[in-house]
């Protein structure tokens, strides 16, 4: 069977940059950090004091306000981004489409806030003092079950939890189940909020975080000599996919197209990328494979890049064991050094931005390149952003356990 044309018909976002696809694409833009002190907890008793925070974010102006308080944050994020999806696609979901609508919605660690807090109240009170919607609140498939009742989409309903591969996962499968006729349109992505003493402290003694305190701008600085880790970061990003001759029915605006999706496994270490990135250049040749697409045709590439030691020059690597010679003529550049690490929801935001690149014609920077690695020697669009076409872009996500996800784009041609 031929699998079917899939296209990106709506974007949803909040992140650090803002809320909402505009202000967060402008900031990113502008090279403007997301990152800050941590004001959700006291962190004077922790060695990190920054993270990338979504400030202002009001749940009621997308969730009924007896709803809010069966959802944790994570679920109130998807909730609020996959609103402003739909809103951007303009589907309509009715009795008679509802079952061809489906939802992919993951999270690396769903609902952390409410179980520290939960966890708290057993203690003192005792179990019948734990809300009834504590379980609701904290799974992880719940983001995507509360968009799916919102929305009365009645088709597939899935969630993902691949650790920061999670939001690239997500969107790969929905891909897939479009491609094969199960759907078709789907509502995919990631969410992510775990910015909490438990959250912090357990990245912090793994001594994956970032501790420059001091200068919360600077401090996610992927591919730099003088990176010292990640910055935790939170939010969600929900693309809108559609089979082709659907969105074309409806009169869609169409974003961009899905062309290829790669999923592997290092099968390695339980963090610890595999050495030379075999495992992340798999990924990216499967997506390549899929999508029938010659290395020399991608533009552009977003990059993983959390600012890790072995993180960023083993994708170095990886790239260049994909793309050989044309790795050092292709645009990189990692958004992360101004959102700050959105784990599950990584993938999600990094999609929305990589085809935002390709419509605008403009490949966002990398801030905080000052004095780049040695071993991370390619073009990363340091500080500035860069104006030029871009036809065919990849968008990278590796977490840990070693799952690697890669989904490659292209600008949408009737044929």
């Amino acid at each position: 069977m031929e699998k079917r044309r899939v296209v990106v018909t709506g974007l949803g976002l909040i992140t650090p940059l803002g809320i909402g696809v505009k202000p967060s694409w402008e900031a990113l833009l502008e090279g403007r950090s997301g990152i800050g002190v941590i004001t959700s907890f006291d962190s004077s008793g922790f060695p990190v004091h920054i993270s990338g925070e979504v400030k202002g974010f009001d749940p009621l102006l997308y969730i009924e306000p007896k709803e809010v308080k069966k959802m944790d944050r994570f679920i109130h994020l998807a909730v609020a981004a996959a609103t402003m999806a739909m809103e951007d696609c303009g589907l309509e979901i009715t009795g008679e489409n509802a079952d061809r609508v489906g939802v992919v919605i993951g999270s690396g660690m769903g609902g952390l806030p409410a179980i520290e807090h939960y966890h708290k109240i057993f203690l003192e009170k005792g179990y019948r003092r734990i809300t009834p919607f504590f379980i609701p609140m904290l799974i992880v498939n719940l983001a995507a079950g509360q968009v799916s009742i919102k929305f009365g989409a009645k088709g597939p309903n899935s969630a993902v939890a691949t650790a920061c591969a999670t939001g690239s996962h997500a969107i790969g499968d929905a891909f897939r189940i479009i491609q094969r006729g199960d759907a078709d349109a789907m509502i995919a992505g990631g969410t992510e909020s775990v910015i909490t003493p438990m959250g912090i402290g357990g990245f912090a003694v793994m001594k994956a975080l970032s501790t420059r305190n001091d200068d919360p701008g600077k401090a996610s600085r992927p591919f730099d000599r003088d990176r010292d880790g990640f910055v935790m970061g939170e939010g969600a990003g929900i693309v809108v996919l559609e089979a082709l001759e659907s969105a074309v029915k409806r009169g869609a605006r169409i974003r961009a197209e899905l062309v290829g999706y790669g999923m592997t496994s290092d099968a390695y270490h339980i963090t610890a990328p595999a050495p030379g990135g075999e495992g992340a250049a798999a990924c990216m040749a499967a997506a390549l494979k899929d999508a029938g697409v010659s290395p020399e045709a991608v533009d552009y590439i977003n990059a993983h890049g959390t600012s890790t030691k072995y993180g960023d020059e083993i994708e170095t690597a990886a790239i260049k064991k994909v793309f050989g010679e044309h790795a050092y003529k292709l645009a990189v550049s990692s958004t992360k050094s101004m959102t700050g690490h959105l784990l599950g929801a990584a993938g999600g935001v990094e999609t929305a931005f990589t085809i935002l690149s390709m419509e605008q014609s403009v490949i966002p920077p990398t801030i905080n390149l000052d004095n780049p690695d040695p071993e991370c020697d390619l073009h990363y669009v340091p500080h500035t952003p860069k104006y030029t076409d871009v036809e065919c872009a990849l968008s990278n996500s590796f977490g840990f356990g070693g799952t690697n996800a890669c989904l490659l784009f292209r600008k949408f041609r009737e044929t």
